[in-house]
């Protein structure tokens, strides 16, 4: 297909951008994509941004029929600086600060250490959304000396690095900045100062604590580590990186990236294709999510609420460079309906102009987890499958019976399964009060007047005689209404008595269809 036929196929911007990666970093056999985060907390939702952007970007990748590798780096050789709120056995892990993540155990005893715990965690989350990584855990890259060679570059290109940051720092550094951190081999924490480096492999370092000074051989120490501004540069050339997005917060003018890009020029390559990506946020959890303050949500809290796919279709429904809100409140069904709705426009269920469309089709296959189904999946509206599960006391194998006639694959089965739960969990925790309800066991007394008794019982006879001839919603509300008129009252009037009988409450679901919904039977007997 040649260049300019492609570009017109192109809606998405994880198309556009595999494309100028092709274009800048020329036509290869095998591209590097990749991500990366510091194990300092819980992974929360707010980095699993970055991760999903590389993830699209590397399926668009192989949707041009290139052969791509996915590394996320682990960053657990970085320093323990701060103990999160939201974690047990503060004092215990206060006693680590300032050493190796990887060396901090781990506060819940299930993984060798504290970064551990929280890599595995979030590469179990991970493969929950579909999205396959290479992990490379960075201490292990450093204490084995994979990067002896670039640290020695970089120590003796000190004066040239010292330079680059210095056009973005308000205190420049002079002669004493070394581009390195020491772990202190009688106090294991990295509160060192660098005192000399004889431009071969002697390393000297005081603490800065403590009156202890140490010398280490670079060839032969796992000691040494680059800081984050010269590490991230010198390992796009190390892993040949073709592309790598980053937040906001790197992306500013004097940012990471900025001296970033410079710095990789001293390592002898080039920036890889970037890509800036903004925040995410939680409608209902106020502020940015940060691993160390223990504000956060995960993928895991997400997927309560939201099926898998639909947490791709979330992201790839938006810009990376826009920010936005993933809801808990009343938003949720919303955000069902107009997945539903995307889902029918990419499989031409609905009608739609073809420029959305398109986008439709290409949003709903970013969005698979695996095989895309031939034929749309049975679709349970949100809103009503909260009815049906209520009316069934929360119980999902009662509840199935309502859809059993439309569940027809194991995929459609395992929609009504992951949306069930979803309602369940959301109705539980989030969904406002007036949303829910509970079906009254036995008939509650409730007191009327002549008019609305007469109601009740000319409604309660025609449900005896005649519910049969019923066999739509719109068919029962005009028949209630048909009654209402005569026997001359107000909807205001009766609406509110039937609520009150069914659930003990003075409003719910549509009438009709909900009193459909529960049965007659059932209906009868909490209405005489």
């Amino acid at each position: 297909m040649s260049q300019d036929k492609n570009q017109n196929t192109l809606v998405h911007w994880a198309d556009f951008t595999a494309d100028r990666i092709i274009r800048q970093r020329g036509d290869k056999e095998e591209y590097t994509v990749a991500s990366g985060i510091t194990p300092s907390g819980v992974v929360h939702f707010g980095n699993f941004r970055e991760v999903i952007t590389v993830d699209f970007v590397a399926r668009a990748l192989r949707a041009r029929g290139k052969k791509v590798r996915f590394i996320f780096s682990w960053d657990d050789y970085d320093t323990f600086r701060k103990v999160p709120k939201n974690l047990p056995k503060q004092d215990e892990l206060e006693a680590y600060l300032f050493q190796p993540i990887v060396d901090t155990p781990d506060p819940f005893d299930e993984a060798e250490s504290y970064a551990a715990h929280h890599e595995q965690s979030f590469e179990a989350q991970l493969g929950k959304v579909g999205v396959e990584v290479q992990p490379i855990y960075q201490a292990k890259k450093y204490r084995a000396g994979d990067y002896k060679e670039e640290i020695k570059k970089a120590l003796n290109m000190k004066a040239d690095i010292a330079k680059i940051l210095n056009e973005y720092r308000s205190t420049p550094y002079g002669d004493e900045y070394y581009p390195i951190s020491v772990y202190c081999e009688k106090y294991k924490t990295d509160e060192t100062e660098i005192t000399g480096w004889d431009g071969v492999s002697k390393i000297t370092y005081k603490h800065k604590k403590h009156d202890y000074t140490g010398e280490i051989d670079l060839m032969t120490t796992d000691k040494v580590k680059l800081p984050w501004r010269v590490d991230w540069p010198m390992r796009w050339v190390y892993e040949n990186v073709d592309f790598e997005p980053g937040g906001k917060d790197h992306s500013s003018q004097g940012g990471s990236y900025t001296t970033a890009k410079e710095i990789v020029k001293l390592f002898g390559g080039e920036t890889p294709v970037y890509l800036q990506y903004d925040f995410v946020s939680i409608k209902g959890a106020g502020g940015k999510m940060s691993s160390s303050s223990g504000n956060l949500i995960t993928v895991n809290d997400i997927l309560k609420v939201y099926e898998p796919e639909m947490v791709r279709w979330i992201f790839a429904s938006y810009k990376s460079n826009v920010d936005f809100a993933v809801s808990f409140d009343l938003d949720v069904l919303k955000t069902y309906e107009d997945f539903d709705r995307q889902e029918r426009l990419a499989y031409g269920l609905e009608a739609g102009n073809e420029k959305k469309v398109n986008m439709a089709k290409r949003v709903y296959e970013l969005s698979q987890i695996s095989e895309q189904p031939e034929q749309c999946p049975f679709q349970p509206s949100f809103r009503h499958l909260c009815n049906i599960l209520q009316i069934n006391d929360g119980n999902i194998d009662q509840a199935r019976n309502y859809y059993k006639d439309e569940i027809k694959t194991q995929r459609d089965q395992r929609r009504f399964n992951e949306r069930s739960t979803c309602a369940l969990f959301w109705l539980e925790n989030y969904a406002p009060e007036e949303f829910k309800f509970q079906i009254n066991k036995s008939a509650v007394e409730y007191s009327v007047d002549d008019k609305q008794k007469e109601f009740m019982n000319k409604f309660t006879s025609f449900m005896e005689s005649d519910w049969d001839s019923i066999s739509t919603d719109k068919e029962l509300h005009e028949k209630m209404y048909e009654i209402i008129h005569a026997v001359e009252v107000q909807p205001n009037d009766v609406f509110p008595v039937m609520y009150q009988k069914l659930i003990c409450k003075e409003k719910g679901p549509k009438l009709a269809g909900f009193i459909r919904t529960i049965g007659k039977d059932r209906v009868l007997q909490l209405f005489k």
